[in-house]
C-alpha cells in the first residue's frame, strides 16, 4: 500500500534533457530521506542524486554534478529529477527511492552510497525503474 509511480522516461539525443518524476502513495514524503539511482548494462547500481531534510544535505554523483537537479513538491507529494545535457553514458534504468532515516548523524550521501540495511519497523519504497536512453 505504500508506493511511487514513476514515469518520465524515454530516448532523447545526446544534449537534450528530461524529467524524471515520482509521486508517493500512501505515505508523506516530506518525513523521508529521498534519493535517484541507476543501473546502466553490465554495472552495479549507482546513487545519482540524494537529499536529507534532517540535515539539509544534499549529494550528487560527480559525473552529473551541474547537471542534474533533485527536487520535492509538498503540494504534490512527488520527487523530481531534472537532467539537462544528457550524456550517452547517462543511459540507464532510473529508480526513485524513500528511506525512513537511520540517524540524524548520517548525510544524505550515505543513503546514495548503496549500503543502507533494510530495517525492521522502518520503512523504504522503490520506484519500479524507468529507462533512459541517450542515442544519437
Amino acid at each position: 500500500q505504500f508506493q511511487f509511480v514513476e514515469s518520465g522516461g524515454g530516448s532523447v539525443q545526446p544534449g537534450g534533457s528530461l524529467r524524471l518524476s515520482c509521486v508517493a502513495s500512501g505515505f508523506t514524503l516530506d518525513y523521508y530521506v529521498i534519493g535517484w539511482f541507476r543501473q546502466a548494462p553490465g554495472k552495479e547500481r549507482e546513487g545519482v542524486s540524494c537529499t536529507s531534510n534532517s540535515d539539509g544535505s544534499t549529494y550528487y554523483l560527480d559525473s552529473v554534478k551541474g547537471r542534474f537537479t533533485i527536487s520535492r513538491d509538498h503540494a504534490k507529494n512527488a520527487m523530481y529529477l531534472q537532467m539537462n545535457s544528457l550524456k550517452p553514458e547517462d543511459t540507464a534504468v532510473y529508480y526513485c527511492a524513500s528511506f525512513q532515516g537511520r540517524s540524524r548523524s548520517l548525510s544524505s550521501a550515505y543513503y546514495c552510497s548503496g549500503d543502507v540495511p533494510s530495517t525492521l519497523g522502518l520503512l523504504d519504497v522503490w520506484g519500479q525503474g524507468t529507462l533512459v536512453t541517450v542515442s544519437s
